[in-house]
């Protein structure tokens, strides 16, 4: 199948195919005349992919993780390192976004939200 019939398929962007397939994430086929051409088993890796980035596996991690996917002799416990690194990034970032929204949260309700021009919103930004 072509490039358009893939990105339904798959429920990727026909650019973000491209663009995984310049970077060499997979190899889809080519016909003779140039044209890429997908088989069923393309179509899998592409959901695999797309899986693994909604989960917030980088690109990086998601070529590691299709080569163990695609690998019958993998140990499950590579898989789940990968898992697990990524888990403790997530954790990290939850804490963080955490911080920030009791920081921010502090300020609106200290922000009259009037007319006037004093905000310290804007003067803690410029501190």
């Amino acid at each position: 199948m072509k490039i358009g019939q893939a990105a339904e398929k798959s429920g990727l962007p026909a650019k973000t195919i491209r663009y995984y397939e310049s970077i060499g994430l997979f190899k889809g086929g080519r016909d003779d005349n140039g044209y890429r051409n997908y088989k069923d088993e393309d179509i899998s890796q592409m959901h695999f992919l797309q899986r693994s980035r909604q989960l917030g596996f980088t690109l990086e991690e998601c070529k590691d993780l299709l080569a163990l996917y695609q690998d019958p002799h993998r140990a499950s416990s590579s898989v789940k390192s990968v898992a697990e690194t990524r888990l403790q990034l997530i954790d990290q970032h939850i804490e963080h976004l955490l911080q920030m929204k009791t920081v921010l949260s502090g300020l609106v309700k200290q922000c009259p939200g009037d007319q006037g021009a004093d905000c310290i919103i804007l003067e803690e930004l410029s501190k």
